[in-house]
């Protein structure tokens, strides 16, 4: 007997390697828990990083209208790198990373039965992307697109340790411990920063381009981003000392570190970010490059699963 039509119109994007390769071990059960609830689809494997980039293209090409994201904040991020800009398919997220910050600010459960509800009868909400040119570590330049948060400084080398570091003590934890490593020995780089048109240079830790609200491991780092608006928020953050550091991290992960007087709140749909040395960028918690780079808005290009 054939399958109903919506089944062969949904794609399981699995990346097994995720939440510590207990993606891949649990597959079974969460492909069950899945199918119980009338979510069914077949499933394709990434084998590589940015597989997942092909596998989403080629599944839209293939007539596929939903995509299901099971893995974490950079699955996310290659998946809508295959898909930018399509008003053809639309993405739902069992979240399996670490740091689950993409999905915190949509309000989608971690819990994997409320997850395969939303993805199964969520309302759609179409919502902004960034797109990046940067300097690839390679050389030369490059492009690519971002649905959460990007950043260029600090961050960036904070991120590539957590990454390369087990992160069996969960997202926040290990990004934590990643933020004293790194800043222990972290200098603040002098940095020109451009938002639509308006200009800042000075020295600073980082700069944090903000589609969503959170990073790192929970930090509600922008609390007022609106991933819909066609701007991003912009948070420049000026030469930190270790009590500065101390004294707001913890604040963060509230949402009450802002205003502070070392850091400034802007709004752009246009930033640039230049500096007499490369800095580390980062884009949903992946590390493609460093600066010279032009973070761009482009409104409502993915049409992603929330809560009804």
């Amino acid at each position: 007997m054939p399958r109903p039509q919506w089944q062969l119109s949904t794609r399981f994007l699995v990346n097994p390697a995720s939440a510590n390769g207990s993606t891949g071990r649990r597959w079974p059960e969460i492909h069950h828990a899945a199918v119980s609830r009338g979510l069914e689809g077949d499933a394709l494997f990434s084998e590589r990083p940015g597989h997942l980039t092909e596998l989403a293209r080629e599944a839209a090409d293939g007539g596929a209208t939903l995509l299901v994201v099971v893995g974490g904040d950079g699955s996310v991020n290659e998946v809508a790198n295959g898909i930018a800009g399509r008003t053809d398919v639309e993405v739902a997220v069992l979240a399996r990373g670490t740091g689950w910050d993409f999905v915190r600010t949509y309000g989608i459960p971690h819990r994997l039965e409320d997850a395969v509800e939303v993805a199964r009868s969520g309302r759609t909400r179409e919502i902004d992307l960034g797109r990046v040119r940067y300097r690839a570590w390679r050389g030369g330049e490059a492009e690519s697109w971002f649905a959460n948060v990007a950043s260029a400084g600090m961050s960036g080398a904070i991120a590539e340790r957590a990454n390369e570091t087990t992160k069996a003590l969960g997202g926040k934890a290990s990004y934590l411990l990643a933020t004293l490593a790194v800043f222990a020995r972290w200098r603040a780089s002098m940095l020109r920063v451009t938002v639509d048109g308006e200009t800042r240079e000075g020295r600073m830790h980082d700069v944090v381009v903000a589609n969503g609200r959170y990073f790192g491991g929970g930090m509600m780092i922008c609390p007022d981003a609106s991933p819909d608006d066609g701007r991003f928020d912009v948070l420049l953050i000026g030469d930190l000392t270790k009590r500065d550091l101390l004294l707001t991290l913890p604040k963060t992960y509230r949402g009450s570190h802002l205003p502070h007087p070392k850091a400034e709140l802007l709004r752009a749909a246009k930033v640039t970010i230049d500096g007499p040395q490369p800095l580390p960028i980062q884009l949903d918690g992946e590390q493609p490059g460093t600066t010279p780079a032009e973070l761009e808005v482009a409104p409502r290009a993915l049409r992603v699963r929330v809560p009804a």
